[in-house]
């Protein structure tokens, strides 16, 4: 998958999650299942996810390189990320529940401010994707909490598969 694909892929997969959220009364907003998150949590996490993203590729590409190396292995397409992420999720639930615990709740009052984060964070990934060179993309990694370190190529089309992932979640719980 090239670069212009995997920003196509971000904006996809992120119209999918607004044209959902788009149909869902401002009520159920804070709410969602027992012991799940609420929906604003669910929007809180992505922002948070693709903030973190964005903010590490901001730095000049040698500190990229020197704080965490290039890619000694495969490139991994897209389905391959995908499935390697369902069964991380499998075998670190503990893990996941106590990391994504202090997450907060935003309320209703900030629901618009938090989706135009949202859409503003979504833009801004997709505007790296373009115009970082294919060589990076496939050299430099990143460390990803569950996954551990990915291709920037790899954890940017995770980033679209992790949205895809909630989109799916609330479609279904919510």
């Amino acid at each position: 998958m090239d670069k212009v694909e995997i920003a196509d892929l971000l904006e996809k997969k992120h119209q999918e999650l607004f044209n959902w959220l788009e149909n869902q009364p401002e009520k159920n907003w804070e709410k969602g299942p027992i012991n799940k998150w609420s929906t604003s949590q669910h929007i809180q996490h992505l922002v948070d996810s693709l903030q973190l993203l964005n903010n590490a590729l901001s730095y000049p590409r040698f500190i990229l390189k020197y704080k965490f190396g290039t890619c000694n292995r495969e490139l991994r397409d897209y389905e391959t990320v995908a499935a390697n992420y369902q069964q991380k999720l499998l075998e670190n639930k503990d893990k996941a529940a106590i990391f994504n615990q202090k997450l907060k709740k935003p309320t209703l009052k900030e629901r618009d401010r938090l989706l135009t984060r949202l859409q503003i964070q979504q833009k801004k990934l997709q505007y790296k994707t373009v115009h970082i060179s294919e060589k990076n993309l496939d050299t430099l990694v990143l460390p990803h909490p569950l996954m551990g370190k990915m291709t920037v190529r790899e954890i940017i089309m995770w980033t679209a598969y992790h949205t895809e992932h909630h989109t799916k979640t609330l479609k279904k719980f919510y």
